[in-house]
């Protein structure tokens, strides 16, 4: 049987939302925007554009731009965004590591369920890059994975569960990561993940294609991963949590 990402494979379910914490800690890196003000927000590792489209249609006179390497999740983007009209939102394939945007062009950076991914060495550069396209004074918005117990065992049963090696850390970590990037936190949330429980998926997906994602989750051919990321995220939920930072240039 063939193994896929983690990410990949809940795509291919069905999930459009692929936060640890869901809708509360998007909710709480979003309460920090001042959106009132025209002004710039890049989201990183966009996916399909779900946030992004729900903010251009909430505040026309600021201007999004939302970029993935996934070249089909930006294709959907872009074709949602025309059929919802929007024209102050944009959709790329670009690379999180090499951005192609001048020095300090952003008020707001989002990145979401991807630091946790990289290695330490990786993710001080995306950080680089990440403080290089943001003007003084805006603010880098991140959702990813804190561990709190048993370190590296919970790294490595995390990795064998999603078919991928990631490298979550516990919060001093993440902090001096960003420190490391000249960045300063001042702000912080975490709390339970909440991407594969029943209620997290409800909030983030609704009813109907909660249903759906589990359903096509238990078919024959997704069975056995499904039932797995499953477990594995139960059985480590003492052990990791979700963590959202807010961190100034």
């Amino acid at each position: 049987m063939k193994k896929e990402m983690g990410h990949v494979f809940l795509k291919k379910l069905g999930k459009t939302r692929l936060r640890p914490g869901g809708i509360d800690g998007t909710n709480f890196l979003l309460s920090n925007i001042n959106f009132e003000k025209e002004i710039k927000v890049l989201e990183i590792a966009c996916n399909r554009g779900v946030n992004l489209l729900q903010l251009a249609s909430k505040y026309k006179n600021a201007n999004f731009i939302g970029i993935d390497l996934d070249k089909k999740s930006i294709d959907e983007a872009n074709s949602q965004k025309e059929k919802l009209g929007l024209n102050n939102v944009e959709f790329f394939v670009a690379d999180a590591f090499r951005l192609e945007f001048a020095d300090e062009s952003f008020d707001y950076v989002i990145n979401e369920a991807m630091l946790t991914m990289f290695s330490d060495k990786m993710k001080i550069k995306a950080l680089n890059e990440y403080y290089r396209v943001l003007k003084n004074n805006g603010l880098l918005l991140t959702h990813d994975i804190m561990l709190i117990n048993n370190f590296e065992n919970t790294r490595k049963i995390l990795s064998e569960s999603i078919n991928v090696n990631v490298f979550p850390l516990p919060k001093s970590e993440w902090e001096q990561i960003f420190s490391n990037s000249k960045f300063q936190t001042v702000a912080s949330k975490n709390g339970e993940l909440t991407l594969m429980t029943p209620s997290g998926m409800i909030k983030d997906e609704g009813i109907v294609n909660t249903f759906k994602i589990i359903k096509n989750g238990l078919k024959k051919e997704n069975r056995t991963q499904f039932l797995k990321m499953k477990k594995t995220f139960t059985k480590l939920k003492k052990d990791m949590n979700y963590i959202c930072f807010v961190n100034k240039k």
